[in-house]
């Protein structure tokens, strides 16, 4: 949980068991399906700027999706999706072949269905919508089944693991 308590019966992993520093606050967040990178800081004014829609953080994604991405796939999310909520900016995207070697297998997996194809996309997003990767991607017919977080501006992922951190100047 991308907080540091949790009312959950049973409580769930939050913030608060990672030994943080004392008085850093998040970011922005991840919902509970989501994994990835989490930028912490005790500097409220930068954690306004970088959660601040206006600000148009980008915010870097790996999607596993339902269903084989295609060219047009990637050119509606180039150009911006409708959504319930207004049409989004529009954001960078390519198809991966196939999930980085890096990667840590899910808990729980993904469901895995050998009739349905499912491919992987790298997307940049200068927004911060409620689940806006989830309904991007669900809007143009490829239902995300795994998100990452990859990166926050110029902050990256590479070399954490689920539940490690690191300190570094923002």
């Amino acid at each position: 949980m991308c907080q540091f308590t949790d009312s959950a019966e049973p409580p769930r992993p939050t913030l608060a068991d990672f030994g943080l520093p004392p008085d850093v606050y998040a970011a922005g967040r991840l919902d509970q399906d989501s994994e990835g990178l989490l930028l912490l800081s005790d500097d409220g004014p930068l954690i306004a700027r970088i959660s601040s829609p206006k600000f148009h953080w980008p915010k870097t994604y790996l999607a596993q999706v339902e269903g084989t991405a295609t060219d047009e796939h990637l050119a509606a999310l180039r150009q911006g999706v409708p959504l319930k909520d207004g049409p989004t900016r529009p954001a960078k995207a390519q198809v991966l072949v196939g999930a980085p070697d890096w990667l840590w297998p899910r808990d729980p997996p993904v469901r895995y269905r050998k009739s349905v194809p499912e491919s992987w996309i790298e997307l940049t997003i200068t927004e911060g919508r409620n689940r806006q990767v989830r309904r991007m991607t669900a809007a143009i017919g490829l239902p995300t089944l795994r998100l990452v977080r990859l990166a926050i501006g110029p902050h990256r992922l590479e070399g954490l693991r689920p539940g490690h951190w690191r300190e570094e100047p923002l």
